[in-house]
């Protein structure tokens, strides 16, 4: 069993955390960079850095089996001009750092998995957008474009790289989940909008499991939307939540009340309104198996006994 680390930037949100203890309980050491370093015993690693330049963090590059990035700001707030800027600014500039901390590693990871988000394709209706599709014309897109485009302009000529654009990821601990489950339980589980906007979710698990392929296998490289293969509307996806938490049908929300309450919420309402429909299969042509390929089992999985 190898015992070469796995570095993940940013790895102490909801995702990070989900991968540093896959990787862990496989025997895999992991460095976790953040800026709020703390002692652990689990077997990773937290080390200190700003997320902005290289500097003595670099270090735990050398002789590194991969590294995985998912450094920025959320999204999950108004997205002032401010808040915009910042948020692109957090992404772009730890894509640089990272760059150049590989360029000046004596034995840099051979492989750097970089996150991105389905954002990337903006409000796009029913259309199903694969990899190729372009880039939408929305705030979020413009975020996703600048994002992946320092990732993919950096000159590292001996190190594979993949991008995953990441989806609704669904999970008990963190992302939108639980504040919807919450909703649904106080009898507000209906539709946001007209409720045709579509919602490309993908569990947890598959995630981490899409990270992991990605760090494994020699053949994933270039962009790959890390999306469930069933995409569904927002209407669907909330019958289905009633579902799982044994709820009535709910009024929906028209998209006035979804604005307003976002506001009061500190977030934004397009969140819950535009649509993307995108494609996994690009993912199941490379072999990637889902645990959770339908929207039903995975909430029952997410929502047990209630």
């Amino acid at each position: 069993m190898s015992e070469q680390p796995i570095v993940i930037a940013g790895g102490s949100g909801f995702i990070g955390n989900a991968l540093a203890r896959e990787f862990v309980a496989h025997g895999r050491p992991v460095f976790v960079l953040t800026r709020r370093p703390r002692e652990r015993n689990d077997g990773v690693r937290e080390i200190c850095w700003d997320g902005e330049k290289p500097d003595e963090w670099g270090q735990c590059l050398a002789g590194a089996a991969a590294v995985i990035n998912l450094t920025g700001r959320s999204i999950n707030c108004r997205h002032t001009p401010e808040n915009l800027r910042e948020i692109i600014r957090s992404r772009v500039q730890s894509v640089k750092a990272i760059a150049a901390a590989m360029a000046q590693s004596p034995s840099p990871p051979s492989v750097w998995v970089q996150a991105s988000a389905t954002g990337f394709y903006g409000d796009t209706g029913d259309r199903l957008c694969a990899e190729s599709a372009p880039h939408g014309r929305d705030r979020l897109a413009e975020v996703c474009r600048e994002w992946e485009t320092a990732f993919t302009s950096a000159t590292l000529p001996a190190t594979r790289r993949a991008v995953l654009r990441i989806g609704f990821v669904l999970g008990r601990e963190g992302g939108a989940l639980p504040v919807l489950a919450r909703l649904t339980r106080w009898f507000l589980g209906g539709s946001a909008g007209s409720g045709r906007q579509y919602l490309s979710w993908i569990h947890l698990a598959d995630v981490v499991g899409i990270f992991a392929a990605a760090v494994a296998n020699p053949a994933l490289a270039g962009t790959y939307n890390a999306v469930a293969p069933a995409p569904v509307t927002n209407a669907e996806f909330m019958r289905e939540l009633r579902g799982a938490l044994h709820r009535p049908w709910s009024p929906p929300a028209p998209a006035l009340a979804v604005k307003l309450g976002a506001r009061l919420m500190g977030t934004e309402g397009s969140l819950a309104l535009v649509s993307q429909r995108c494609s996994a299969q690009k993912l199941l042509d490379a072999g990637f198996q889902f645990q959770f390929p339908e929207l039903a089992p995975a909430l029952s999985d997410l929502c047990p006994g209630t």
